[in-house]
């Protein structure tokens, strides 16, 4: 049966060093009052100049992302591929609004795919949010149907138009592109958009990839539906299953607006359409290819064993198990060492334009529960393990 509580095959990768280095980090974020004061005093701190960007640096910067360009994420890609674990470079730049800033995304996508192609084996995806290429507020608009001005429309065919760059920058180099999930209310324009895509670059291989937040009621409906189109119209489906990252949001919206919430009643729910949505993938991966992106060890487990009841080569392309650069070592490493496919999202970018993604992180690492708690209790394991040996 598969483990995930095998330490030293968890943390194989970390020196003792780097054990007591993230053992201090997530000491900080599991006290939700320290990440509302990091909220606050950081992005004060870089506003007034203050000197913290090496602080930063040197500690959750370190432990959570890659390096500020994509070359310097070099020395984190071939570190991870020793151990059998792939790489996602996740250009985690946010909160940008500028139409120079979706440009430089697009082309950080596009840098980040030929960067694949031809410099490393070891990177199987691109990944990019909507939101990186496109503002908020047109996507808004281009969800609910709302009638654009004529600049408005010049401005959906730049972001049409940049995600066509990625995609045509997938079609020829043979590296998938991964579109990840945003709220409820933008979601639908990006679903459809991204549906457009897959019709078309999708009918030889899996280039183009959806984000299903399955934290949201209605997304099993959703998967049903899109594997029927797909079946009918003889193109493929690229899917990346995540349980989401905006629940409190979402809420919060709902509420205020009078509208019914399209999130889960439970975290019960939630799990439940997760692992129905992976057996839904694995009855379908004709048509189907699927990254599993959880930090839940029952969800990894069950995808692991049905591909076992299935007959599936653990070395299928079609399935990949995914998680984020420091995060959940216990579930990649684990994977890795029995021959999976297992891919790490490793974002980069700035020090200062980064944070706003840190930030978000280690505020969804105090909601989950136990999350942290786990990661602590199994680094404190390990270094008491290694200790243990060395006496």
């Amino acid at each position: 049966m598969l483990e995930f509580q095998n330490t030293e095959i968890a943390f194989r990768a970390k020196s003792d060093k780097d054990l007591r280095k993230t053992i201090f980090m997530y000491n900080m974020v599991k006290h939700p009052i320290m990440v509302k004061l990091g909220k606050t005093f950081l992005p004060l701190a870089f506003k007034l100049r203050l000197p913290i960007e090496g602080l930063i640096r040197n500690t959750v910067y370190e432990i959570f992302c890659g390096g500020e360009s994509i070359e310097a994420c070099a020395g984190t890609i071939n570190h991870l591929a020793e151990y059998g674990v792939e790489t996602i470079l996740d250009y985690s730049v946010e909160g940008k609004a500028k139409e120079e800033d979706f440009d430089a995304c697009c082309k950080s996508v596009i840098d980040s795919i030929r960067f694949a192609a031809e410099k490393s084996e070891h990177i199987p995806f691109a990944v990019f949010k909507p939101t990186g290429v496109g503002r908020f507020g047109l996507w808004e608009k281009m969800n609910v149907k709302m009638e654009l001005n004529s600049y408005e429309q010049e401005e959906w065919e730049r972001v049409v138009q940049r995600f066509r760059d990625i995609a045509d920058a997938a079609k020829a180099t043979g590296i998938p592109v991964l579109v990840d999930a945003e709220e409820s209310w933008i979601q639908t324009a990006a679903d459809e958009l991204v549906l457009s895509l897959m019709q078309e670059y999708n009918k030889e291989e899996v280039l183009i990839y959806n984000t299903l937040q399955m934290y949201r009621h209605d997304r099993l409906e959703y998967l049903h539906a899109l594997i029927t189109i797909a079946k009918a119209e003889n193109f493929k489906v690229g899917l990346k299953l995540v349980r989401g990252a905006y629940m409190e949001k979402e809420r919060d919206r709902a509420e205020e607006l009078g509208y019914d919430t399209p999130i889960q009643a439970t975290k019960a729910d939630t799990d439940r359409d997760y692992n129905a949505a992976i057996k839904i993938c694995l009855d379908n991966l004709d048509v189907v290819s699927i990254v599993a992106g959880t930090h839940n060890e029952s969800s990894s487990r069950l995808l692991f064993q049905l591909m076992e009841e299935k007959g599936i080569d653990r070395a299928d392309k079609r399935i990949y198990f995914s998680q984020l650069l420091g995060m959940s070592d216990n579930i990649s490493y684990n994977l890795a060492s029995e021959g999976l496919n297992v891919v790490k999202y490793v974002p980069f970018g700035p020090v200062k334009d980064v944070m706003p993604y840190l930030l978000r992180r280690a505020e969804e690492n105090t909601s989950v529960g136990g999350q942290t708690g786990r990661e602590l209790s199994m680094l404190q394991q390990e270094l008491r393990r290694r200790k243990e040996v060395n006496n």
